[in-house]
């Protein structure tokens, strides 16, 4: 079963509502996860920077920060416990307005690809981006989701 704790901490229009977002985490854990926990909080640029801030050293508020879950020493690693999206409200509706996207495409795109991140995606080298970006492709195509890196589609993702 695919848990999604879902928090919004801020005041924003056109936040997803929680079905949507476990649709979203339950898409990109397919394949991957057949029990999985994902916390998902909704935040303010104010809280987004900081943390940005305060666990990658970058000083700006973010699209989407994920935080894969530790089992502390001694605890059972195999717990469902997957790990944590911070995804900041005011930085993801600016993304989808300045790229021309549809809000929901780009709350899509940013809850799929922090998920892929709290399974051990990356795109710091090349060939990981490649891996990554086509599993995002395919996952939003699932969803009735068009390409987000097409070329009309704007900038890559920052997370």
């Amino acid at each position: 079963m695919i848990t999604v704790v879902y928090q919004v901490a801020c005041e924003a229009d056109a936040v997803p509502s929680q079905a949507q977002v476990e649709r979203w985490v339950s898409a990109a854990l397919a394949g991957h996860r057949g029990e999985a926990e994902v916390a998902v909080r909704v935040v303010t640029p104010a809280e987004g920077r900081r943390l940005n801030s305060d666990y990658r050293g970058r000083d700006y508020a973010t699209n989407v920060l994920s935080f894969p879950f530790e089992a502390p020493p001694g605890l059972d690693e195999d717990l469902p416990e997957l790990g944590d999206l911070v995804i900041c409200a005011e930085v993801v509706s600016g993304e989808a307005a300045e790229q021309g996207k549809p809000p929901e495409h780009h709350w899509a795109h940013m809850v799929v690809h922090g998920t892929l991140h709290l399974l051990g995606y990356d795109h710091m080298e090349e060939t990981e981006a490649l891996e990554m970006e086509g599993a995002e492709q395919k996952i939003l195509a699932g969803l009735g989701i068009p390409d987000p890196y097409r070329e009309e589609a704007g900038a890559s993702p920052q997370a």
